[in-house]
């Protein structure tokens, strides 16, 4: 197709009004109130441009005028504010035996959760309950209109363009579609891995804000990683990369449903913490809090379990120290509630006859966001795709 001069300067003035437009979103989402004067100064871009872009803003509701600043001499001049309730995006998470949905503003403040427990994990009732899910949410907020869009974290390899979930091991899942919520909700659906979507909300909005070279390790039923080089997330060829959990930490080990034996996250993900309780103390015990507190109690099998789960989980990350380099390792999920118990030990275990480490090397970080890390990623990232609040590249 040919594209005439006049079409290619269209396109380019197009271009960098659309980058002014999230520009100035950004500043001011940051800053919340400024004048039209300070909005140019900061960003370097003329009067009458900011002028025309924030009469947009307006217009479309995302910001408003807020009193007159204080005068530098001449005319007082216009406060802009920022308004973080003007749009909005909903979160998905799919679990093990639930879906949660949460919907938030542009400064991601979760406004509305609700999560509905799954009896059968199969691709009609996670479809269901999903779109039930954001029904309800849309319904109960009346916020059809403000949307920017529906975020999944789903566990496992995801294919963006396609929509489709094409292998969750652990939840014994394959090629689920999700195109069905595009149709029925007419909105822009986003899917990305579950420690991709974590990696995202600490990058932007947790412990890990502003850094640029960090892993974050998702510990739930499986272990996933996300992986920040140069402030890019890295995702491989076929954005499969991260899947840390299935690296081999012990030849011949412990049968993984992934098929293959001695992968990490059948030695330190909550499952196996749990398994590996249950089986020496004869328990039931269904979640990683109360091993823990037993653990505090100084329960014999409690401690014994919980410092062998240590060893392992340091073994996985020391390879990724080794392979890696990074900044900052961050860990998220259920145990990092639990940095009281871990974060000490965990880091000299990692430096234990280690030539290659000292202490101050690498930072060995735990989420702030916790559980709710990997469904912050997955509401961010339609606000992102439409905004650009951060520089984070997220293709």
């Amino acid at each position: 197709m040919f594209i005439s001069g006049d079409e290619m300067l269209v396109i380019d003035h197009s271009d960098i009004k659309t980058n002014n437009k999230k520009r100035i979103i950004k500043l001011l989402s940051m800053e919340r109130e400024l004048t039209k004067l300070d909005i140019s100064r900061k960003l370097d871009i003329s009067i009458p441009t900011v002028t025309t872009i924030v009469g947009e803003l307006m217009e479309e509701g995302l910001v408003e005028e807020a009193g007159m600043a204080n005068s530098t001499g001449g005319r007082k001049p216009m406060i802009i504010r920022f308004l973080p309730d003007s749009r909005y995006s909903i979160g998905i998470d799919l679990g093990r035996d639930y879906i949660r949905a949460v919907l938030t503003n542009l400064d991601s403040k979760i406004l509305k959760d609700k999560t509905c427990e799954l009896n059968v994990i199969s691709e009609t009732e996670v479809l269901s309950v999903i779109k039930r899910l954001i029904e309800e949410v849309i319904a109960e907020e009346n916020v059809k209109d403000k949307l920017l869009g529906i975020g999944l974290s789903l566990p496992g390899t995801v294919n963006e363009e396609d929509l489709k979930l094409e292998v969750a091991t652990n939840f014994r899942l394959r090629n689920i579609s999700f195109k069905e919520l595009y149709s029925h909700f007419n909105l822009p659906i986003y899917l990305e891995n579950e420690a991709n979507a974590g990696a995202l909300a600490e990058s932007k909005l947790g412990i890990a804000k502003d850094l640029s070279n960090l892993i974050y390790i998702s510990i739930t039923e499986g272990i996933g990683g996300g992986i920040f080089i140069n402030n890019y997330m890295y995702k491989g060829k076929d954005r499969r990369a991260g899947e840390i959990g299935h690296m081999c930490i012990a030849k011949d080990g412990r049968q993984c449903n992934c098929g293959r034996r001695g992968c990490w996250e059948t030695y330190a993900s909550n499952r196996a913490l749990i398994k590996s309780y249950n089986e020496k103390s004869g328990s039931m015990i269904k979640h990683v809090d109360e091993i823990l507190k037993r653990y505090k109690a100084e329960d014999k099998i409690a401690v014994e379990v919980v410092d062998e789960y240590l060893d392992n989980l340091a073994e996985g990350i020391q390879s990724l120290l080794f392979i890696f380099n990074p900044d900052y390792i961050i860990i998220g999920g259920e145990i990092s509630k639990h940095s009281d118990i871990f974060s000490e030990k965990l880091s000299k275990i990692i430096l234990r006859n280690n030539e290659f480490y000292s202490e101050g090397d690498v930072h060995i970080l735990f989420s702030r966001l916790g559980e709710d890390s990997n469904i912050l990623g997955a509401s961010l990232i339609p606000i992102l795709d439409s905004y650009g609040f951060t520089n984070i590249n997220i293709k």
